[in-house]
Order: structure tokens, then sequence, then C-alpha cells
């Protein structure tokens, strides 16, 4: 049941309705939100529901015997327990033929033969962003950063809520948790805020992922030789615009779907392409992430407490980890090898500047926004790429020089400028937005989004194309 359905809306209009008939009685409230969340989740394959109810189910009761047990030694082997369970079941299931291909590769190079026998594993959808929500609360309840919680119940549905289960954000227990203890009171300002989410996210999917996906980028990274080098960069700048604005595209929508449900999701980007580093990039894009490895891996490898060296090493690690997270592909593990170095190199740059070296000037800070936006595009081509052969061929037409424009009509450069220009645009001018809408009168707001769904309308595929995060 994707976002950017007719079926999403039917599902989502009911859920609202039955939620707010509901509010007053906490226990069917509740009751119902869990059975909406399974049943959204049942869409894409009901088969799953037990795993993702048996995962949840075993860290609520792991983190109720670490609540209770004093000794560290014990505490600990507990917590280790919880942990296997958590990446025994996401490893198994997101890499274990990745595993047995690479085995076979490795075993073939040094003249063994070996043939892969594939499991032929289906990766349950959403699966890295509800174990990481979960592991998460035992990993807080064992640093005693937050109680173990009483209700089983209440943990069962911030694992499955369906606005986030799928492709996040990932959201706190100790953010959600207390949340779903009180009854949702939903404002005017929420309901504003929450329409207003929901239809950009979906311009921005429908209207410019979508589009710049089936008319540039899909086929230039399919076949690169075919095109020329200026329409191999506009694709890559155009993959830029099309991962940015449908993720969070994606995002906006489940933020928005559970503000008009009365809960508050942590926000998951900020006009991350204004970075001037990479340090700062991983600051606004994709944030819930970028925080999660931040506080349970790179934390927990030593951080930046013991000296430089470590300190790169411990940076690598996180950013090898967070590209094979996304994917049971090598070209991953580059991407976030690239983005580990560029991290490493600005650390060590850091370290040798003079302590009163002078701010930066103007331009100084611009051009370093260029050179951040055009790295990530480069490490963008390796998560694109589906084998280094493709990524390698795309690079290599790339720096061929041919300069043919006859596949870039005008509108795939204004969709590219619709994904990537935003980025700077002043921050007030999007509040401002919001804050009209929510003064607009009913009549207005319904005008605005009739006239929303007419582009979505005008902009819809012969068939829905799903999420990229749903992959992951």
């Amino acid at each position: 049941m994707l976002f950017n359905t007719l079926a999403y809306a039917k599902f989502f209009a009911l859920v609202a309705i039955a939620s707010v008939a509901l509010a007053r009685f906490r226990v069917l409230h509740l009751l119902f939100l869990l059975g909406a969340s399974f049943a959204f989740y049942a869409g894409w394959d009901w088969r799953f529901l037990p795993l993702l109810v048996g995962s949840a189910s075993v860290d609520f009761f792991l983190a109720r015997v670490l609540e209770r047990e004093p000794r560290p030694g014990v505490r600990r082997a507990w917590l280790a327990v919880t942990v296997a369970v958590n990446l025994g079941v996401l490893g198994f299931f997101k890499y274990a033929d990745f595993g047995i291909s690479t085995a076979s590769a490795l075993l073939r190079a040094v003249g063994v033969d070996a043939s892969p026998h594939l499991l032929g594993v289906t990766l349950p959808v959403g699966i890295s962003f509800f174990t990481f929500e979960s592991m998460s609360y035992v990993i807080d309840v064992y640093r005693r950063q937050i109680p173990a919680h009483p209700s089983y119940l209440r943990y069962l549905l911030f694992v499955a809520f369906f606005p986030h289960m799928v492709a996040g954000p990932i959201v706190r227990p100790r953010d959600m948790l207390p949340q779903l203890a009180r009854r949702p009171e939903v404002t005017d300002a929420m309901v504003a805020r929450g329409l207003f989410l929901v239809a950009t996210g979906l311009l921005k999917k429908m209207v410019v992922a979508d589009y710049l996906a089936g008319n540039l980028v899909d086929r230039v990274f399919d076949r690169p030789f075919e095109y020329s080098s200026v329409e191999v960069g506009a694709a890559i700048y155009g993959f830029a615009a099309q991962i940015y604005c449908d993720f969070s595209g994606y995002t906006d929508i489940a933020i928005g779907s559970a503000l008009l449900l009365g809960y508050r999701f942590p926000e998951n980007f900020d006009r991350p392409y204004r970075s001037a580093s990479c340090r700062e990039l991983w600051q606004r894009w994709h944030i819930s992430l970028s925080s999660w490895l931040r506080d349970y891996l790179y934390v927990p490898l030593g951080g930046s407490r013991d000296g430089l060296l470590h300190t790169c090493r411990n940076v690598m690690i996180t950013m090898l980890l967070g590209g094979l997270w996304h994917g049971a592909r090598w070209t991953f593990v580059v991407w976030g090898a690239l983005h580990g170095l560029g991290l490493v190199v600005e650390r060590v740059a850091t370290a040798l500047r003079a302590p009163r070296a002078a701010p930066r000037s103007a331009l100084v800070h611009a051009l370093a926004v260029v050179a951040t936006f055009h790295f990530t595009c480069l490490a963008w081509v390796f998560f694109r790429a589906e084998t280094f052969g493709k990524a390698v061929a795309v690079l290599r037409q790339l720096g061929e020089g041919s300069t043919s424009t006859a596949n870039l009509p005008a509108a795939i450069a204004l969709a590219i400028v619709a994904g990537i220009a935003p980025h700077w645009l002043p921050a007030r001018w999007y509040d401002r937005a919001i804050d009209l809408c929510t003064r607009m009168p009913a009549p207005a707001r319904a005008l605005a989004l009739f006239a929303v769904a007419v582009v979505l309308r005008e902009a819809e595929s012969a068939k829905p194309v799903p999420f990229l995060y749903f992959q992951f």
C-alpha cells in the first residue's frame, strides 16, 4: 500500500476518522491503530507479520529482564543476546544470499570450483528500519537512559506504527512511547501542517522524482554508452534530485500522516545539498539514521575520545557499515567508503589547521558547498549503479567529452532545478507557507488541495512507482 496511491488515501481517511472517534477509549484506540498498522504491512505480504511481532516481542521482554538484572556481566550477556537476535534476523534476510555469492566468488578467485547455491530469501519490506528502532530501545534500557516500558501493546504499536514502519524516519522510543501513553490531540495547526507535508511530499515524489527516474536517470544508468557526456552528467544531477525528492517526499508524507493522527515524528532532512562539508551533509541528510549510527555505533566504538587515528578508524567503520545497511551490494559499501574517506579527510584537515585560523570567507564557503555537492554526486553514482561495471561505465562516459543534448528537453532541466534549487531558498519561506496554510479558511485550503490533486493526477504514471528506500 504505497503512500503515492489512491488505496493509501482511502485507507488513511478511514483510519483518521476512526482514530478521532475512538480517541477517548485509550485501549480500544491503541488496538485499532495496531490493527490498522498490521493491515498496512499485510498489504505487502501477511506472511512476514510474525517476524515483525516476534522481533518486537523479543526486545520488549528482554528489556524487562535487563532492567531487573543488577549484575553488569549478566546484563551485558542479555544485551548481546538481543543484539545477536536482531542482527541475526536482519543478516539472514538481507545478506544471506549476498554472503553466499561473495564467498563463492572468493573461492573461484583462488581456483576452487564453487557454484553459489542461493537461498532466494525474500527481503521483508522495512526490516532495516523496524529492527533498528526496536534494538535501540533495548540498548537505551541497558544504558539506563529510559526505563523498560510497562505496556506491551504500546510498545508493539511503537514498532509497527504504519507511517514510519516501512522507510522511517527512525523514531526513538524515548520520543514516541510517551506520546502513545496519552490521548492524542489533533489541533488545527497540526492538521494544516500535516496536509501541507503530505501534499508537498507527493509533489516531490510524483512530479519530480518519478519524472526524472522514468525520463532520464534509469535510461542513462542502464545504458550509459548510448548518451553523451553532458546527458550522463545531467543524469547524475538528476539522480541527486530524484533520491532527495523521493526519500524526503516519503518522509514528508510519513510525518504529515502522523501529525493528522496526533503524533509527532522527528525531522529527517534539512536542505542537505547546501552543506559545506561531508560532516554537515550527514547532519542534514537522513538525520534519523545518521544520529542512530552516531549514538549506537560510532560512540560505542570509541567516538573521538582516543585521538585522531582512532577517530578516523571509527568514522570509516561507521560509514562502511552505514553503506552496507542500505543493501547487499558492494557498490553500497563503496558509497559508504567514499563518504567515510571524505569525513576522514575533513577530520585530518581540521586537526592540521591553525587554532587561530581566520573564518571562511563567503567565497570559500560557496566553493566548499559546490565541492561537497559534487563529491556527493560522485558517490551517488556508486549508490545508483547496480554493479561496479555500470558505475565505471557511467564515469567513463562522463569523461568522454561529447556534448549532445538531444535527450535533454527543457522539462528535464526544469525538474532537476525543481529538485535541487529549493535547498537555497530561505527557511522562513517554508515556515511562512505552512503558516499561510494554517490561517487559510477551510474552503481555500480545500481548493488548494484540489489543485494539488489535479497536478498529481496529471503527473501520475501508469503504474505507481515504489519509493527508493522501500528496498532497504
